[in-house]
Parts: structure tokens; sequence; C-alpha cells
């Protein structure tokens, strides 16, 4: 097979694809991770379709979390399956949470999460399990 300037340059959209899309989904998740450590709410949602299934109650976890809790936050991609614009991802999500009127009142968690992404113009989450993992502490838990 004969391999011409041109024929390079098309095929090299093709190969660059793929890692693009790993790039930005996990740009994706370090900016979840970054907007907890800030408690900035409205950039952590503006991640997730607003018709996943439990945005409400991720939304209400997630803001009565920040609102108590300093956040701390440690993804570790384990799988990312997909192509095009529908990925499925699995992280192991690390949490330690600091109350924010006793620093000696802390919380740690570590979930596996499944994340199934979309993109349209940008990547977002168009589904998230376990919504629980952002739910505030109760007390005596």
């Amino acid at each position: 097979m004969r391999c011409t300037r041109r024929g390079l340059l098309l095929l090299l959209p093709a190969m660059i694809l793929p890692a693009d899309d790993s790039r930005d989904i996990w740009d994706l998740f370090t900016g979840l991770a970054a907007a907890l450590s800030e408690a900035n709410l409205l950039d952590f949602m503006a991640s997730f379709d607003r018709s996943m299934p439990g945005y409400g109650e991720l939304e209400a976890d997630v803001s009565g979390l920040l609102l108590q809790y300093d956040v701390q936050s440690s993804i570790d991609l384990l799988s990312d399956q997909g192509s095009g614009s529908i990925h499925n991802v699995e992280l192991d999500w690390f949490l330690q949470l600091v109350n924010q009127q006793d620093s000696a009142d802390v919380t740690r968690r570590r979930e596996r999460v499944a994340c199934k992404l979309q993109k349209a113009k940008r990547w977002t989450i168009a589904s998230f399990a376990p919504v629980a993992l952002f739910e505030p502490p109760r007390a005596g838990r």
C-alpha cells in the first residue's frame, strides 16, 4: 500500500481522536474534583446532564455537603469503554470530608462509580451511580 502525504494527513485526525476523547474525559473528572475542593456547586453541576436520573438528589446532596464540609477528592480512572460520542467509565472515587465547624470530625468515603458520558458540544455525565456518594454525613454515622 502506498502512503502519500495527503493520505497520512487524512488518517491523522482519526488516530488523534481517541486520545483527545480520553484526555477530555479525564479533564472533566479533574474539573469535578477541583470544583468540590473549591466548594463551587455551579461548576460541579455543569458537568451533569439536567435530565439525568437522580440529578435533583445529586444537586441537593452536593449543595448540603459543600455547606457543611471542606471536601478533598481523588479520582482514579479504572476503565473507559466506548467510542465516538458515548463512553461508559468506571472510577475509584475517594472523598475526605472535614466538618467546617469541627476539624476533628473527618469522614472518608471510597466508592466504585459508574458513569455514562455523552458528547454533543462537550462531554456531559448522562448517568452516575451511586449518587449517594455525595450525601452529607449524618450525625452518629
